[in-house]
C-alpha cells in the first residue's frame, strides 16, 4: 500500500478522538461510581444495618455464590459469541479472537462506567476498526449486535412483563408502570435502528440537511465537507453490512437465541443469590428473573453511570422482599458480581489482540474439516448482495473511495482530486 493511500485512509482520526472522550467519561464514571460504593459504606453504618450485613455475608453458602458467578461469566461468554458469528460471516475479516475479547470488554468497561451506557458503543466500534475493520465495518458489525441485543432485551421485556406484570402491580401499584415506560423506549430504539439500517437514503437526506444547517450556523467548511463525505461512505457501509447480516437468515436465529440466553443467564444471578442467603424457592424462577429484568429497565432509563439510583431502587423495591433482611448484603453482593467484577476483569482485556494469522471463517472451516465432518463440500450460492458487500469492504480496508451508483457500487482511488471525486458522484445526487 502507498504512502499516498495510507495518509488517506479512512477516518484514523475521527476514532482516535472518540478512544480519548471515552476514556475521560470512563475515568469520571470511575470516581463517580468510587464515591458511591464509599456512599453505601458510611450509609451500612449510619441506619445501624452494619450488623445484620455481616451476619448475612458470614451465613453466606460459598457453592451458590460460585454458581451466581458462573452464570455472570456464562453471560460474558455468550456476548463474545455473538460477535464471533457477525465476524464469521465475512471469510476475509482480519478480527480473530483475542479481538472479539477485547471488543466485549470495552463494551462492559466503557459501558458501566459511562450514562446509560453510551460509552459502550464507540468504544467497541473504535476497538474493532484498531482489529483491522474500516469505520463503516466496524459500526455495522457493532450496531447489528446492538439491533439484535435490543431485540433481545424488547422479547424478554414482553415475556416477563406479560407474565408477571399482575404480580408486581399487586405489590406496588403504578410504581410498576416506571418499567413499562423504558420498555416502550427499548421498543422505540429498536424501531428507530430498523430504520436507519433499512432506509439509508432517507437517513443520508437527513443527515446532509443537518449538515447544510450546521453549515449555515458557520460551521466551517472542511468540517462540513469530511461530514458530508463520512456519511456518505459510512451510513451505506453500515446498511449493506446489516443486509448482508439479515440475508443470512439461520445465523441471525443463531445469534438471536445467544443473546436471548445470555440475557437470561444475567437475569439468573439474583435466582442463586437467592439460595447463596439462604431465601431461595425453586417455585420462583420466573418471579425472579421477571424481577430482574425490571431491575433492569430501571437502570438503562437512569442517565448516571451504572445506572446508579435506578438499580438500588429497582433491586429494594422488587427483590427486596424477596431477600429479607439480607436485602442490603444480597444487593452488594449482586452488584459486585453483576457490575464492579465485570469492570475490573475487563480493564487488563482492552488491549487483547490477535495474532491474524487466519480469519475465524477460516478457523473455523480447519476445525470442521479435522473433525471430519467437512467432507466434500459444496460452495455455497454467492449473492449479488454478498459480493457487492465482499468488494466494498475490501476497497474500504485498502483506503480506496468507495460510492454507491445506479448500476450497483463503484470503486475509485481515494487519492482522487475531490474535484473530480464530487463530478463523478454528482450522477447519484
Amino acid at each position: 500500500m502507498s504512502a499516498q493511500t495510507k495518509t488517506n485512509a479512512p477516518k484514523p482520526q475521527v476514532d482516535t478522538a472518540s478512544g480519548g472522550d471515552d476514556r475521560k467519561g470512563a475515568r469520571r464514571g470511575a470516581i463517580f461510581i468510587g464515591a458511591v460504593l464509599v456512599v453505601y459504606v458510611v450509609y451500612l453504618f449510619v441506619s445501624g444495618q452494619a450488623s445484620q450485613f455481616m451476619e448475612a455475608m458470614a451465613n453466606i453458602q460459598v457453592p451458590w455464590l460460585v454458581a451466581a458467578c458462573f452464570f455472570m461469566f456464562l453471560y460474558l461468554v455468550f456476548g463474545i459469541l455473538a460477535y464471533a458469528i457477525a465476524v464469521w460471516l465475512d471469510p476475509d475479516s482480519p478480527v480473530g479472537v483475542r479481538d472479539l475479547i477485547s471488543v466485549e470488554a470495552s463494551g462492559i468497561f466503557f459501558g458501566n462506567l459511562t450514562p446509560m451506557m453510551v460509552g459502550s458503543t464507540p468504544a467497541q466500534i473504535y476497538r474493532l476498526t484498531k482489529a483491522g475493520q474500516n469505520v463503516g465495518e466496524a459500526g455495522a458489525t457493532q450496531f447489528t449486535r446492538f439491533i439484535v441485543y435490543q431485540f433481545g432485551l424488547v422479547a424478554w421485556g414482553a415475556i416477563l412483563l406479560a407474565a408477571r406484570l399482575g404480580f408486581f402491580t399487586g405489590l406496588y401499584g403504578n410504581m410498576v408502570l416506571l418499567c413499562a415506560l423504558s420498555f416502550g423506549g427499548h421498543v422505540c430504539i429498536l424501531i428507530g435502528i430498523f430504520a436507519i439500517a433499512l432506509c439509508p437514503r432517507g437517513v443520508t437526506r437527513v443527515a446532509h440537511w443537518l449538515i447544510s444547517v450546521l453549515a449555515r450556523l458557520g460551521v466551517s467548511e472542511d468540517k462540513v465537507e469530511n461530514w458530508r463525505e463520512f456519511v456518505d461512505e459510512e451510513i451505506y457501509s453500515f446498511s449493506q453490512k446489516f443486509k448482508h447480516s439479515a440475508g443470512h437468515f439461520s445465523s441471525m436465529a443463531l445469534t438471536v437465541v445467544i443473546t436471548m440466553l445470555q440475557l437470561l443467564f444475567f437475569y439468573m444471578v439474583p435466582y442463586f443469590l437467592l439460595f447463596a442467603f439462604g431465601h431461595g424457592d425453586a417455585s420462583d424462577f420466573v418471579t425472579v428473573i421477571a424481577a430482574a429484568a425490571f431491575v433492569q429497565l430501571l437502570s438503562s432509563a437512569v442517565p448516571l453511570p451504572g445506572g446508579t439510583g435506578g438499580a438500588e431502587g429497582g433491586f429494594a423495591l422488587f427483590m427486596g422482599h424477596m431477600f429479607g433482611s439480607a436485602a442490603t448484603a444480597a444487593f452488594l453482593v449482586w452488584r459486585l458480581v453483576t457490575f464492579i467484577a465485570p469492570t475490573i476483569i475487563a480493564a487488563p482485556l482492552l488491549g487483547l489482540k490477535s495474532a491474524r494469522h487466519a480469519s475465524i471463517h477460516a478457523r473455523w472451516d480447519r476445525f470442521i474439516g479435522r473433525l471430519g465432518l467437512g467432507g466434500k463440500r459444496k460452495e455455497p450460492e454467492v449473492s449479488e448482495l454478498d459480493r457487492a458487500v465482499a468488494e466494498f469492504n475490501r476497497a474500504q480496508r485498502a483506503g480506496s473511495r468507495v460510492s454507491r451508483t445506479s448500476g450497483g457500487i463503484s470503486v475509485s482511488p481515494h487519492s482522487l482530486p475531490r474535484k473530480d471525486r464530487d463530478q463523478d458522484a454528482s450522477g447519484e445526487k
